[in-house]
């Protein structure tokens, strides 16, 4: 956002240059990556399971594959939900970033450049979950009651496949984050009161 316009909210931005203590955007995303990834987990386990019974036997583990498909199925919905609060969340701390131009992170992208290729990624992975989440739906009720005859495994190899796919660009996307944050010190309390000349031991203590 425009420096002078980031300057008439000067009096309600913290050191962390936000109206709140705490970062919300970095919190969510955290949620999300969890949520999805448990979700494609228990989904993995769930396909598995003919080959992973004796394991849960011999552990004493008391499961049915249905439920392993059930914590798959409700942690995607999850994910699929809290990443729209993610993305927006993720705008609006965006908007008021004032990172230095000066600086390129260890990808060699300045921090304009950065922060543009994690918000346009941050929509297109919002639009992958919900396409995700949709076809895992479509699988729960429909392809698995088909299918329910011959087997009670209810997502498909292609699904988890593209889940993995998926799990990659997270990855990939979130290094872009975490980029704004430790190399440009976007909403950093501490690298925002350094460039400011302010003490540490005084503001934080």
């Amino acid at each position: 956002m425009n420096s002078e316009l980031i300057d008439q909210l000067s009096g309600s931005l913290g050191a962390n240059g936000l109206p709140y203590t705490i970062p919300i955007h970095p919190n969510l995303v955290h949620l999300t990556i969890g949520l999805f990834i448990i979700g494609m987990t228990f989904d993995i386990v769930g396909v598995l399971f003919p080959f992973e019974k004796w394991v849960f036997k011999f552990l004493a583990i008391t499961v049915e594959r249905s439920n392993l498909f059930d914590v798959g199925w409700y942690n995607m919905l999850a994910a699929s939900i809290i990443t729209f609060f993610t993305v927006a969340a993720g705008f609006y701390e965006m908007l008021l970033a004032t990172p230095p131009a000066d600086i390129k992170s260890a990808w060699g992208l300045q921090a304009m450049e950065t922060m543009l290729w994690h918000g346009v990624g941050g929509v297109f992975l919002l639009a992958l979950i919900v396409v995700l989440t949709i076809w895992r739906a479509w699988q729960r009720f429909v392809w698995a009651k088909q299918e329910y005859k011959q087997t009670d495994r209810e997502v498909q190899w292609i699904y988890l496949l593209a889940g993995i796919a998926i799990m990659f660009i997270l990855y990939v996307h979130g290094t872009l984050g975490a980029q704004m944050a430790a190399e440009f010190g976007v909403h950093n309390t501490a690298d925002n009161l350094l460039r400011s000349h302010q003490d540490l031991n005084t503001i934080l203590k």
